[in-house]
């Protein structure tokens, strides 16, 4: 007689639980089902009880089919790259459809661009180091610009800037409406080298004088958002190129009425007057401090009008048609009546030293004396208010009183003037408007900042426009990132409406909450813009070979509680805009 068949058929883990008396008992059997005679029937072959729980799942997955290697020696982590952050410039980039703002067709010089914007962000650079820090996160495969040098990227700035009108257009049509508020500012950044026309020798707002400069002026909308930019020669005075904007406003982008925001500097008679004559242009700008000093000389500004109230409106023969709205912030009046008694205290102690050298006969003559004297005037530019009589053996000086208190009675007051109506724009909205050119400022200094406009190295006169837009773009990007992440950094998340225009803004309670405790709603340290780049940039693409076939595939790391919650503000926060 034979030996009876072994069953055959698959195995499976069974698992059972039981309680008794309040405890769980578990069991792991390794069962095997066959058929016998038409029935079902099932063998259990091993108790799995006993063996760890992390085995048992292994052997369950195992049996359903799934196949497994040993990490350390099958797999082999071949690269690492920084992938978080642009993750989080490229979901912001979708969202605002910067792609199609750019140019509606997918094109290789499109990517180029799209790359350098977000590069721009991550770390400003020339083309050369933008060029190889592409290929050092998922920057460059992600938008499929892999192995792009700089002659690429220049080409893709050339092509970028001859589409710079339309998106500019776009940008308009997106951010300015009709009767909308046009921010208008200028500054200039200074030039390495010598070729490129538009660098000429001019006022240098970076301190930098005796270099050439180039100036450039942008256009913001409300609260900010950049929608144009203009480079113009270094030597170009500030006024002179306002009527390019207008022009642009009312022609290129098509508005029939637009008020153009500016400050002192655009406000001469020629370029009001331009404002006058162009139909359905308006502004708000201020008058200079002369011309303040000339409203009180004739009575038309009377400075008792402060004693109760810190805003006022008045008319004046010198400006028709125009509405004058006065404003005194007396925190700016103790401020700069601070600064001027500190300086003048200083010009004293270097005038007293100059006499206390006369007196004691180690300098003498007229002549000598003017030259100690001269330097030690001008160097805290407060010579008007002394009065020095100088001798061959004597020198003297005072302080001119009564034009110091002239002086000191127009501090923290400053006047602003309007051709736009009550009913459009009230005194204390007036005031708001104006105070809205700190954005462009703003602008400014996240331009020469973190996004380093400067220096131009460009020689070009076609690239230094296209560097211009390319850094503009930039800060466009940025300005919503900013906003959708001011939960996590110290931005404040919901500034408070100011009733009273002219006080100082005032943070929110939660905002002033969280710079003082260092501590989100969350209970996270908030970050910087910068640093909570950073953060993002610790979540890796990761290249994983498999060894036994050479075979590779790309892993994220899983993210943190804060990189998730920034990939989440974005989508919630970020506008979807269609070009």
């Amino acid at each position: 007689m034979g030996r009876p068949t072994r069953p055959s058929g698959p195995f499976h883990v069974v698992t059972t639980r039981k309680r008794v008396k309040g405890r769980e008992y578990v069991t792991h059997l390794l069962r095997r089902s066959y058929r016998e005679q038409g029935k079902v029937k099932k063998q259990t072959v091993a108790n799995l009880s006993h063996l760890p729980e992390e085995t048992i799942e292994l052997v369950r997955r195992s049996l359903r089919g799934e196949f497994f290697l040993a990490a350390d020696e099958e797999f082999a982590l071949e690269r690492s790259l920084p992938a978080g952050h642009v993750d989080a410039l490229l979901a912001a980039g979708r969202r605002l459809g910067l792609a199609r703002l750019l140019d509606r067709s997918p094109s290789r010089e499109r990517s180029l661009c799209l790359a350098m914007i977000c590069q721009r962000v991550l770390r400003a650079d020339s083309k050369l180091a933008t060029a190889r820090a592409l290929g050092q996160s998922t920057l460059a495969s992600e938008l499929g610009v892999e192995g792009a040098d700089q002659d690429d990227l220049y080409a893709a700035m050339d092509w970028l800037g001859e589409r710079q009108e339309r998106i500019e257009e776009r940008l308009a049509r997106r951010h300015l409406g009709d009767g909308a508020l046009a921010l208008y500012d200028l500054s200039s950044s200074y030039f390495e080298g010598r070729t490129c026309p538009l660098a000429e020798l001019g006022y240098s707002r970076d301190g930098r004088r005796g270099t050439l400069q180039i100036t450039y002026g942008l256009l913001c909308a409300p609260a900010g958002r950049p929608v144009a930019i203009e480079a113009f020669p270094g030597s170009t005075h500030d006024d002179a190129t306002l009527p390019a904007q207008v022009e642009k406003l009312k022609e290129r982008f098509g508005l029939a009425e637009v008020v153009v925001v500016s400050d002192r500097g655009m406000a001469t008679k020629a370029n009001l007057e331009l404002l006058r004559e162009t139909e359905g242009a308006s502004w708000v700008t201020a008058l200079k401090a002369p011309q303040v000093k000339k409203l009180v000389r004739e009575g038309d500004l009377q400075l008792t009008l402060f004693d109760e109230q810190s805003l006022a409106e008045i008319s004046s023969g010198a400006y028709p048609g125009e509405r004058l709205v006065v404003c005194r912030n007396p925190l700016v009046a103790f401020e700069r009546a601070r600064k001027r008694e500190d300086l003048l205290t200083a010009t004293e102690r270097g005038l007293s030293e100059i006499a206390e050298r006369v007196k004691a006969g180690t300098l003498r003559g007229a002549a000598e004396i003017g030259l100690a004297v001269g330097p030690a005037l001008k160097r805290y530019r407060v010579k008007k208010h002394f009065e020095v009589t100088i001798s061959d053996a004597s020198f003297s000086y005072s302080r001119k009183s009564e034009q110091i208190a002239a002086e000191a009675a127009l501090d923290g007051i400053y006047v602003l003037r309007t051709s736009v109506s009550e009913a459009k724009l009230d005194a204390p909205d007036v005031v708001r408007s104006y105070k809205q050119l700190k954005w462009a400022e703003r602008a400014f200094r996240t331009l020469k900042g973190p996004l380093e406009v400067r220096p131009i190295h460009h020689r070009l006169e076609q690239r230094v426009r296209a560097h211009l837009l390319l850094c503009m773009l930039a800060y466009y990007l940025e300005w919503h990132l900013r906003e959708a992440w001011a939960e996590l950094t110290f931005r404040d998340e919901c500034p408070p409406a100011q009733s009273d225009p002219v006080a100082k803004a005032k943070r929110s309670g939660a905002a002033t909450d969280k710079a003082h405790r260092k501590r989100t709603s969350n209970g996270e340290s908030p970050h910087s813009f910068e640093s909570l780049l950073a953060e993002l940039g610790l979540r890796t693409c990761n290249t994983i070979r498999l060894r036994f076939s050479g075979a590779t595939f790309d892993r994220l790391s899983e993210p943190t509680p804060l990189q998730d919650r920034a990939m989440q503000l974005i989508e919630q926060r970020v506008p979807k805009l269609a070009s």
